[in-house]
């Protein structure tokens, strides 16, 4: 591999460790919010977001110098990192299954580095533009067919692996002037027509990803989710984009991309990911509890706001608490009622016998 070629290989890990960062400050945020809407204003969850982006624009960046199979498998490692840092973050169980996944993980990530070659410029004829084009085009209506007709979680992710692996295939095959300046790089993208099959691919496959986690259980769906964005699209970059692997090197690097894969699929169903993907609850219900849970806060009343309601002292027996020598204040029983509380009625053997008799004013 080239000096390039390193340089894309970190570049593609640094994006790797940022998809594993935002998806556990994304579980945080969601944990941490009550309802959809405050959940996306989450500081913590926008920050997830913003690691999405750079660990996107890193692949893109990578897939320039080095093979659709390489990027993928590394972006399918996420998971490790993850894992990882969830039990060390949100305090998930790890299973031993777990850790011998990740270990694998490493190794055949670093088999993977070693078996790419030297990777040429993709020839983008107009055929592999128009073929690129209609393959966007065909998933976003496989895509909202598929949501239509309330498919499986796991035809809805397959899909979504298949529309963010697309978007690996165009940014392996979209022409960047080399040795241009900025301004020109830019109108030379922006006139691109695979630049719109880019953005669709991507719009897609994240779209239907969430959807697929909102009707499936997260396990199956990030397992079949990374199998076919990592399978497929590498399977087609080989063959149709010239994709190379060392001389000697195609057994440990099918092998390699075989064990990631798999890793993936294991990983996808430990407790750690289950963490990540934390819904958000519906506007009214409680912050589920956790260890990155928020603790609950007592009502106050803001600073010059009216006083809160002072719940009926119950009719009953009167105790007189006070006499000479008045020895201490009787305290005050009235307790703020939150307006959005709703106490259950209590049956009326549980109703109390007593309460505090106001003192006498003194004349």
């Amino acid at each position: 591999m080239t000096g390039a070629g390193w340089v894309a290989l970190a570049i593609v890990s640094v994006g790797s460790l940022c998809y594993a960062t935002a998806s556990i400050l994304q579980g945080v945020g969601a944990r941490r919010s009550v309802g959809t809407a405050q959940t996306m204003a989450h500081p913590l969850y926008l920050a997830g977001i913003f690691f999405d982006i750079l660990a996107w624009v890193g692949a893109m960046i990578a897939l320039q110098t080095l093979a659709v199979y390489v990027v993928e498998s590394v972006l399918a490692g996420s998971l490790a990192f993850t894992v990882l840092g969830a039990r060390i973050v949100l305090g998930s169980r790890l299973r031993r299954r777990d850790m011998v996944a990740v270990v694998i993980t490493i190794i055949a990530l670093t088999s993977l580095a070693f078996s790419a070659g030297p990777q040429h410029a993709v020839d983008t004829t107009n055929e592999l533009r128009f073929a690129l084009c209609g393959a966007a085009a065909a998933m976003v209506l496989v895509g909202y067919g598929a949501a239509k007709v309330d498919a499986p979680g796991g035809i809805i992710a397959a899909c979504a692996g298949l529309s963010l692996g697309g978007a690996a295939l165009v940014g392996r095959s979209l022409p960047v002037p080399e040795g241009a300046g900025a301004g020109e790089v830019t109108l030379s993208l922006l006139t691109e027509p695979l630049s719109l099959a880019l953005l669709v691919f991507a719009g897609t496959g994240m779209t239907l990803y969430a959807h697929a986690l909102q009707h499936g259980d997260v396990g199956p769906v990030t397992a079949i989710h990374w199998t076919a964005e990592v399978m497929a699209p590498s399977i087609v970059a080989v063959v149709f984009l010239g994709d190379t692997v060392r001389d000697g090197w195609l057994l440990p690097a099918g092998i390699a991309c075989a064990l990631t894969v798999g890793a993936a699929i294991v990983l996808a169903t430990a407790p750690a990911t289950h963490a990540t993907h934390v819904e958000a609850p519906a506007e009214g219900e409680p912050v589920p509890a956790g260890p990155s849970a928020l603790p609950p806060q007592p009502v106050r009343p803001a600073l010059g706001a009216p006083p809160l309601p002072v719940l009926p002292q119950p009719a009953g027996e009167r105790i007189i608490w006070w006499g000479p020598p008045p020895i201490w204040r009787p305290p005050d029983r009235g307790r703020p009622v939150d307006p959005t509380y709703r106490a259950l009625p209590l049956p009326a053997a549980a109703a109390p016998r007593f309460v505090w008799a106001a003192p006498p004013r003194r004349r």
